[in-house]
């Protein structure tokens, strides 16, 4: 199967790329304020978002540094979109990933975060071989952290007032884990049993 057609399966979800048809559902989320300030770029309205929807449908392979993939995180039961998650090839030589994850509000407290999450991780590893991967979340945001935390991911930097954001001191805190790490006994799933 190649890698633009992958659609992988967790317990509970199917992470497939993005199609047209969502824009209702990635607007729902993306336009949340309790969101804004967590998203890489700002969509404060329906234009932002079909921009936003256009460029994750594009993000279907990892060829070189600088691409990335993006996922919808769907329910396996009903196909409801709970959010995305993707994974950018940061640096070649160093052989890093870094992965993001959006949750839509409604979606929070089932796990869903986690398991996209890890099966993303799983993938950059095996799939593409890489030595570290990590994460960046708001200082303020603790959810994203505790989730960061109990994936195994180490905390390796806590940036204090690093950026202006709406007037205000922006934190951020910086998350890793190495492959050694993630390939403890049972940790790592097979490949062939996540793509679906």
């Amino acid at each position: 199967m190649a890698i633009q057609d992958m659609i992988i399966g967790t317990e509970r979800l199917a992470l497939r790329h993005f199609e047209t048809d969502d824009l209702d559902c990635v607007a729902r989320y993306l336009t949340l304020p309790e969101l804004q300030r967590y998203l890489e770029a700002p969509a404060r309205d329906r234009a932002d978002c079909k921009r936003a929807l256009e460029t994750m449908m594009r993000h279907v392979s990892l060829q070189r540094p600088g691409d990335r993939l993006s996922f919808a995180i769907t329910e396996r039961d009903g196909g409801a979109l709970a959010g995305h998650v993707s994974l950018l090839w940061a640096d070649a030589t160093a052989a890093q990933g870094e992965m993001r994850i959006v949750i839509d509000p409604q979606f929070r407290r089932h796990g869903y975060a986690r398991e996209a999450a890890r099966a993303v991780i799983d993938m950059g590893f095996a799939a593409h071989g890489f030595h570290r991967i990590f994460a960046r979340c708001d200082g303020r945001n603790q959810a994203a952290a505790r989730l960061l935390k109990g994936l195994g991911m180490r905390l390796e930097a806590h940036y204090r007032e690093h950026a202006l954001f709406q007037g205000e001191w922006d934190e951020e805190l910086h998350f890793a884990v190495l492959d050694r790490e993630w390939r403890r006994p049972g940790n790592v799933k097979e490949l062939s049993r996540l793509v679906a």
